[in-house]
């Protein structure tokens, strides 16, 4: 049994990462019913928690279908994230992840996310400082909160320096650590390597759990992978992106070997449908029909001939008039199942 302080997660958990624009309540909850087993928000902005600003505090909602839930935060003073991490507490996640992985030029280039790794004592002390806050029962949320971490490799090849900044981070006190197998000059390049991650998972000194994140995007290799690198568990991101059945169709073949049926017309339609309806629920029908709208080209992939139904889907403002245009999905490709 994998364990985050006292979240139990199962044998081989199925994580969701934390991805910008994707991994907000109603995609969590969809990740869940299929099988996630932990998820992971939207990265928050310190100062935006600090300043109250709407939109990073919207970021705090949690469904109660979705938990175990960890909130992740994202800056690069180390006072500010403290702050940050107390206000996030008071949310009553399941636990508080940290970003030190982001590598976009608006973040890293800031000192914040993966910018971090070019500053291991100020990672560590910041670290330190968010455990020492709410990794203790505290006034804020009556509890003590698990922090996890989650990274890369190193800020460019020159400097992987995973295997000893996961030892440090532990021993200040974090509950789980999650690697994304590039460094941040590789951005989404190139193939990510698991070997480093593996090391660090075989490092005798670490006894938190360890999950390994990058190009995860089968079952097959969810399967060779857990066998090969011997981690805890899998962070899964943009694979589960308009495929949340990715967790139980991993979760299947590694009990008995075999596949499940792929989704047919009808359940992705489904799908589609009850994204787009928690969506407007949450964020109100403008912002909810807007923000659906990067997710059909993903739900349909595959399907024959569907630029213009998915342009006559991000082109309607009216849920019911989109609907629609869904329900008929289901009647025109009955039968059609995509790889």
């Amino acid at each position: 049994m994998v364990k985050i302080a006292d979240i139990e997660l199962g044998d081989f958990p199925l994580l969701l990462a934390p991805m910008e624009d994707v991994s907000d309540p109603p995609f969590r909850v969809l990740c869940k019913q299929h099988g996630a087993d932990l998820m992971y928000t939207e990265f928050i902005s310190s100062e935006g928690l600090i300043r109250d600003a709407a939109k990073s505090r919207m970021k705090l909602d949690i469904y109660g279908e979705e938990r175990p839930v960890g909130i992740q935060i994202f800056g690069s003073e180390i006072e500010s994230m403290r702050q940050a991490a107390e206000i996030t507490a008071a949310s009553a996640p399941d636990l508080i992840d940290i970003n030190y992985g982001c590598p976009v030029k608006k973040v890293a280039c800031k000192g914040a996310g993966a910018g971090i790794l070019q500053n291991i004592p100020k990672m560590v002390a910041m670290t330190q400082e968010i455990v020492q806050q709410v990794g203790n029962t505290n006034s804020t949320s009556g509890k003590a909160m698990p922090v996890t971490v989650k990274t890369r490799l190193g800020w460019d090849e020159a400097s992987k320096h995973i295997v000893e900044v996961a030892e440090r981070l532990q021993d200040v006190g974090i509950a789980a650590i999650s690697i994304h197998g590039r460094t941040r000059a590789q951005m989404y390049k190139g193939e990510a390597d698991w070997s480093l991650i593996a090391e660090v998972k075989n490092n005798p000194r670490m006894n938190i759990p360890v999950f390994g994140n990058g190009d995860l995007n089968s079952p097959e290799k969810a399967v060779e992978y857990r066998a090969r690198f011997g981690i805890d568990g899998i962070m899964i991101g943009r694979a589960s992106i308009g495929n949340p059945w990715i967790f139980n169709e991993i979760k299947h073949f590694m009990a008995t070997g075999e596949h499940l049926a792929r989704p047919t017309t009808a359940q992705r339609v489904e799908a589609a449908r009850q994204h787009l309806e928690s969506s407007i629920r949450w964020k109100g029908e403008r912002l909810g029909v807007v923000e659906m709208r990067r997710h059909y080209a993903n739900y349909f992939r595959g399907f024959p001939n569907f630029k213009q139904r998915r342009l006559d889907m991000v082109t309607q403002d009216d849920p019911q008039i989109i609907y629609a245009l869904l329900d008929a999905v289901v009647v025109d490709f009955a039968g059609f199942t995509p790889e």
